[in-house]
């Protein structure tokens, strides 16, 4: 059977609506515009459009995925978002080592104007009221392994550490049974974030998750529109920065938005929910 004859997908209403409105918006020409100072003409593969990249960066946030492969994985599978992404019946999708490199490739500011030129688009249509802002934040796990952290003094890891313990105690070559078993009983086991550090991720903190457990990690926070319930801002910060210092900032990422802009930035002293009058 030709391709032709093939049933054609009314694509999903969201995603056709929201096509009509980023097209409405030149939201293709905006991108590319953004993004031409890092792509190369006539070099190497021909490269997914930024809009479509920008687009399966969307899917991902809609779709609830956490992970490129996941993305690359169900704009394959759906003809509805295939059609969204503006590929024919015959066209394979991006997939998720195209979009590994996409993301290397353009800085994160790039990502924020896009960001921010989204919002506009929300903004002129009237799905944003910006009057009261709610912060939220949480704490995720970081992609380094607590077993591998180091002293900050002398780089020692955490058997090393151990052994000059058990030798000031006058145990002598240990072994890695004896190391656990002194680890096990030892009082006084807290690690802190002035003495260790994660050499393979240095920005990482030392934080006790939600569950109960130890775990290197990073706080993400975001500044919502309470009223449409639509992120206006986010942030990933180190897990050791309280509330207070980090609020401020996320909520303030808004001030470069139409949605609050020129509004005063929120007192960390009133809370985690701050009106903008």
């Amino acid at each position: 059977m030709a391709a032709s004859e093939l049933p054609v997908s009314p694509g999903h209403p969201f995603y056709r609506r929201l096509n009509e409105l980023l097209d409405e918006a030149g939201f293709d020409d905006h991108v590319e515009g953004l993004c031409a100072p890092h792509y190369a003409d006539g070099r190497g593969r021909p490269g997914i459009p930024p809009g479509v990249y920008f687009r399966m960066l969307l899917v991902g946030y809609f779709e609830g995925l956490d992970s490129q492969r996941a993305i690359a994985w169900r704009c394959h599978d759906s003809r509805s978002l295939q059609s969204f992404l503006g590929y024919e019946i015959t066209q394979t999708t991006s997939d998720h080592s195209t979009l590994t490199v996409i993301r290397q490739r353009l800085p994160l500011q790039i990502h924020e104007e896009v960001f921010t030129f989204v919002l506009s688009i929300a903004q002129s249509k009237k799905l944003l009221k910006g009057k009261t802002v709610a912060v939220d934040s949480t704490l995720i796990e970081a992609d380094a392994a607590m077993k591998s952290i180091v002293r900050r003094d002398n780089g020692d890891d955490w058997k090393a550490y151990l052994r000059k313990l058990m030798a000031e105690e006058g145990v002598e070559n240990p072994t890695d049974e004896d190391l656990r078993k002194f680890d096990q009983n030892r009082p006084n086991k807290k690690v802190s974030n002035q003495e260790w550090t994660s050499p393979t991720d240095p920005d990482a903190r030392i934080a006790r998750m939600k569950d109960g457990r130890t775990h290197l990690a990073y706080k993400t926070e975001h500044a919502s529109d309470v009223d449409s319930d639509r992120v206006l801002a986010a942030g990933v910060h180190k897990a050791d920065e309280a509330d207070t210092a980090t609020l401020g900032g996320d909520a303030g990422q808004g001030s470069d938005s139409p949605v609050v802009g020129g509004r005063r930035r929120p007192d960390p002293g009133r809370g985690r929910r701050q009106g903008l009058p």
